[in-house]
Parts: structure tokens; sequence; C-alpha cells
């Protein structure tokens, strides 16, 4: 799958000293997207908006509030709700596009 008509930023967002990078790709109606990768690692995350990940590949345990850990591997997609921290296990190289959903 390939995504048409869209910016993408020239700069990578780095975070954890490089074990995730992403870069940022907007669309013609304003929608954005990122695309990156996770090297193997634990991690925390905060969401502004709910964030739908989608997962390439790769192997993973999620910790969503109020919830248990969850082990994915790709290609699979889950929801990470708005306003929230959520914890990573990864297992193995995750490559993943992750697409925010604004609330109106």
């Amino acid at each position: 799958m390939q995504f048409d008509n869209v910016s993408i930023a020239k700069a990578a967002s780095v975070l954890f000293e490089g074990n995730i990078t992403s870069r940022s790709i907007e669309f013609e109606d304003g929608s954005r997207k990122t695309l990156g990768i996770m090297l193997p690692g634990e991690y925390e995350l905060n969401t502004v908006h709910t964030q739908v990940m989608d997962i390439q590949r790769g192997e993973l345990e999620v910790l969503l509030p109020a919830k248990e850990w969850v082990r994915y591997e790709g290609p699979t997609t889950f929801e990470v709700p708005a306003n929230s921290k959520f914890k990573l296990k990864v297992h193995s190289l995750v490559d993943y596009c992750c697409s925010f959903i604004k609330v109106r």
C-alpha cells in the first residue's frame, strides 16, 4: 500500500535515544499519520488524539489504560484512546503506521 498526494516531514521525530523514530505525513484533507520504527525495549508514551496503530511487522506487548498487557504480532491493528498514557514492550523491530483521529 502507498499514500499519494502527501507532504512528508524531512526531519524525523526521534524518541528514547533513537529507539523510536518516525516521520510525519500530512494529507490534502489535513489529516496526519506517522510512519516509524521501534527497536526492542520498554517505553511509555502519551496521546492527545485517538491513535490507530497499524503494525506492519514485528512483535510487541501493549498496556492500555485500565487494561491488561496484550501481545500483538504484525500485521495487526490496535487503538489507543485520546489523552492517555500507554506502555509498550517491543520484542522485535516494529514497523508501524500511526493514524491520529481528531475529535471534531
